[in-house]
């Protein structure tokens, strides 16, 4: 809670001589990082982070172009979909964006689901 003078405030306000203004929450934009060792590990996350979140939507993607063509009911495009998602889950696998039992997992699934039409 921040108290300022009502003088600096519109004529609008109650003539309180002090008006209080609650602030949810200030953004504000901080360096935590002090050593320039940090200050580069920090700079490395962040391009990280925009790298993967593009990889994690590649993989959804394939994933999903499978998954609709299953519920299309069109069992080629669905081993299509599924031959170019193996090899996409399989590299995100290997490059840690998800756990190795994760892609197995989905592409068990996907696998059992495309065989069932």
């Amino acid at each position: 809670m921040y108290k300022i003078p009502a003088s600096t405030v519109d004529n609008e306000l109650p003539t309180n001589d002090t008006v209080q203004l609650y602030f949810a929450h200030v953004i504000q934009e901080t360096e935590l990082a002090n050593s320039p060792q940090a200050k580069k590990r920090a700079r490395q996350a962040e391009n990280h982070r925009v790298r993967n979140a593009g990889m994690r939507s590649m993989m959804r993607t394939h994933v999903k172009r499978v998954v609709y063509a299953i519920e299309a009911g069109d069992k080629t495009a669905a081993q299509d979909a599924y031959k170019a998602a193996v090899p996409v889950l399989d590299s995100m696998a290997r490059k840690g964006l998800v756990h190795k039992n994760k892609a197995a997992r989905h592409k068990s699934r996907l696998n059992e689901q495309i065989r069932a039409l």
